[in-house]
């Protein structure tokens, strides 16, 4: 048919397929949407199939519509009675028609997060539990995780009775389901969930659309979950043998695992639809050949998969540059600097360019390099790293204990961590400031003033005397240990390590990562004092903002940039711990390296790989080694490149205009490049060495290890320190 002619002869076997099962193993860059709209459009053209006969299902709002604008174009029939849609919009449309079959009206309410939150917050005050131990986030992930495996609360309950803490979570679950009945309401989960229920347990409605839907297609069948799995295997096997099941999706691009993703179901999808057929899409549109020999010879090392080898007829391309850099900010320095030449020299648009990372929380050295250098960029899939909610409310602690007249981060903290103090409590405190001409946190001074119950008066005095305690400590603590004594002493830290979800994780790297950006200050800069750190990053955070729109850098996660593709990529922190995050967990370490994966075929035509020799974590210096990933890459796909072509270039041409002033961002007296003070070496002291710091006075060298120096401080205590920064002189 004409419709299938603008096809490579893969792409148009599978299109035009009979009828059965069939699995299309489409790789990165290989047409995979071009093939399921063509699929579609053909069905229908050859009148196999009437356009509300074919169900299309996908896993984004955005997905779905753009394969309704490409049928749309292809054929000639009306789309409006098409169902295409999302795994939720598809059973939404179902529960509708059906749900009063198991219980509910059919006018039921769809709950969001902040509906969720709301009602698991009354759960847990209506059981009496403390808010601090049965934290929400993580309440709320336990729900949908044991929603997703169909296990009801009472199951859970039993499983888990002698576990005290695993029981009330299991209390709390119960009594969710309970207050959402009453509610008519339904979660997201609920409605793949309760759409299962309502089939299994209702044979004619089960049957009514399984001869409605003649066709089914799903896209990104490897992202499956469990309960979405089971949907398409209980409307598509039908009782007539026809099962024109039709999946397309690439096991080497799940990389959902840890959200309910379940690579089983596409690596077994012969063995749930008997006779099926496979077709491989292999001839990738995207990239060059080096970068998919790369992204091959990576790959292959995997277990879990099907099999297959990209290639392409664009032959041109430069080799993949991997480059080592010192530590994240030479790391982030060389990044901005090759970005600034590719731009100038190639000229690429800066929209074309992407830098990806592992975690969110390694944004805030590429952001600051970027920023330092004047590329303009945007944070993808998440906000910037200062302006998370997070880093505000530290930073919100730190003002105010520099200023007590600070009544916006007054109002920011004072009940964070939660301390009881609703609006009518907050309201009293502002009244009386307004009326006595004080700051707020000077109207807590005043207590008996302030008509208060007795909790509340309790917990701000607690508060004030937490404030006072670090306004001391303020004085005579080094940087990032007073920072790490806030988050203690204030709650913050207990607080987000209670949330055991991966949105909880993301936020404790974030607060690791500050403390990190605290250390390194405080080991470049002379003048780090708290004052001059909150300035440092309220400059930053300005210039920041400046760069909303227009021609921009593209920063984000790999796992963000999945279904996107740029001309040139920087893929940052491939080093083992970082990327791959995961050591041991063979399972783990296969979705790991299919993340690389992925990271890799994201390039069009140009490809670098940075990994750090140091990098500071949870406030010390670490050595790092390099991925293990870097040696899955074939040889012949790589230069390796000395970032000082660029980074130390770049250091020298900003030291002549700065001179050797400290607070040069990126260059100190003891960095290279300054004549007057060369690095110190290891092999330079002994155990036993008196030297004297700036900061803490006289010490003992107590070990030695490559370039990091051990030393003992009276009354400041064991410090590692790294010789290429620590302001440091032997005695």
């Amino acid at each position: 048919m004409d419709i299938l002619n603008s096809l490579n002869d893969k792409q148009r076997e599978a299109a035009s397929h009979g009828e059965g099962p069939i699995l299309v193993i489409a790789g990165a860059g290989t047409g995979k949407t071009r093939v399921l709209t063509h699929r579609t459009a053909y069905l229908i053209e050859s009148g196999k199939a009437m356009p509300w006969e074919v169900l299309a299902i996908t896993f984004t709002n955005k997905a779905a519509d753009e394969m309704k604008e490409r049928i749309g174009r292809l054929i000639d029939y009306s789309i409006d009675r098409m169902w295409i849609g999302t795994f939720h919009s598809i059973c939404v449309r179902i529960l509708r028609r059906y749900i009063e079959r198991i219980g509910y009206d059919n006018n039921f309410t769809i709950y969001d997060a902040d509906d969720q939150k709301i009602i698991i917050r009354d759960c847990i005050k209506e059981l009496e539990l403390n808010p601090k131990t049965y934290n929400f986030n993580s309440i709320k992930a336990l729900i949908s995780y044991e929603k997703n495996r169909r296990n009801t609360p009472d199951n859970y309950i039993k499983d888990n009775y002698s576990d005290f803490i695993k029981r009330n979570k299991g209390e709390v679950y119960a009594l969710y389901e309970k207050k959402l009945k009453t509610a008519n309401a339904l979660d997201f989960d609920d409605l793949i969930v309760k759409t299962l229920e309502l089939l299994e347990e209702n044979e004619d409605v089960l049957e009514l659309y399984r001869d409605r839907f003649k066709y089914i297609l799903v896209d990104e069948y490897q992202d499956t979950n469990n309960v979405q799995y089971n949907l398409i295997k209980l409307l598509g096997k039908k009782k007539n043998g026809d099962n024109n099941v039709f999946v397309v999706g690439d096991e080497d691009q799940s990389i959902y695992g840890w959200r309910g993703a379940d690579i089983s179901n596409i690596l077994n999808f012969e063995k749930d639809f008997k006779g099926a057929k496979i077709v491989k899409l292999e001839k990738n549109y995207r990239s060059t050949n080096v970068i998919l020999n790369a992204a091959n010879g990576v790959i292959k090392n995997n277990c879990q998969r099907k099999g297959k080898k990209l290639y392409t007829e664009h032959k041109e391309g430069s080799l993949i540059r991997i480059l080592e850099t010192d530590n994240e900010r030479d790391e982030a320095f060389t990044a901005a600097a090759l970005i600034g030449k590719v731009h100038r020299e190639r000229n690429i648009d800066y929209s074309e360019i992407a830098i990806l990372y592992r975690t969110n929380a390694q944004s805030r050295a590429l952001e600051e390099g970027l920023i330092r250098e004047g590329i303009p960029y945007k944070i993808v899939g998440g906000v910037k790293f200062y302006d998370r909610k997070e880093i505000k409310d530290i930073m919100a602690y730190l003002r105010l204990i520099l200023n007590q007249k600070d009544d916006v981060s007054f109002d920011r903290i004072i009940n964070v961590p939660r301390r009881k103090l609703g609006p009518k409590a907050r309201d009293i405190i502002s009244s009386y400031a307004e009326t006595k001409g004080v700051s707020k946190f000077e109207a807590c001074f005043e207590l008996e003033q302030l008509e208060l119950t007795p909790s509340a008066l309790k917990n701000i005095e607690c508060f004030v005397s937490v404030i006072e305690m670090l306004m001391i400590k303020k004085d005579v603590m080094p940087l990032s240990e007073f920072i790490m004594s806030v988050m203690e002493d204030t709650g913050l830290k207990d607080m987000f390590l209670q949330d055991d979800t991966v949105e909880g994780r993301s936020r404790v790297e974030n607060i690791d990562e500050f403390l990190s950006a605290a250390k390194d200050f405080e080991e470049r800069y002379t003048e780090n004092s708290l004052s001059d750190f909150l300035a440092h990053i309220s400059l930053l955070a300005d210039i920041d903002k400046t760069d909303s729109a227009g021609d921009l850098i593209t920063l984000m996660t790999v796992h963000s940039a999945k279904g996107l593709e740029f001309d040139t990529v920087f893929i940052t922190g491939l080093e083992d711990g970082m990327f791959p995050s995961i050591h041991n967990d063979e399972d783990n370490l296969e979705e790991e390296r299919r993340l690389f994966y992925v990271a890799i075929t994201r390039a069009k035509r140009m490809l670098y790989i940075t990994h750090a020799r140091d990098r500071i974590r949870f406030g010390s210096h670490e050595m790092r080694m390099k991925s293990r990933f870097l040696d899955e890459i074939p040889e012949e796909c790589i230069e390796e490149s000395d970032p000082l072509s660029f980074g130390y270039k770049k250091l020298e041409q900003l030291e002549s205009h700065m001179g050797t002033r400290k607070t040069n961002y990126f260059v100190n007296k003891t960095q290279i490049g300054d004549k007057e003070k060369p690095k110190l070496k290891s092999n330079e002291f002994k155990l036993g060495d008196k030297i004297s710091h700036k900061m803490w006075g006289i010490g003992t060298v107590v070990q030695l290890k490559d370039d990091i120096i051990v030393i003992a401080f009276e009354n400041k205590g064991i410090k590692n320190l790294n010789l290429e920064y620590a302001p440091i002189e032997k005695i």
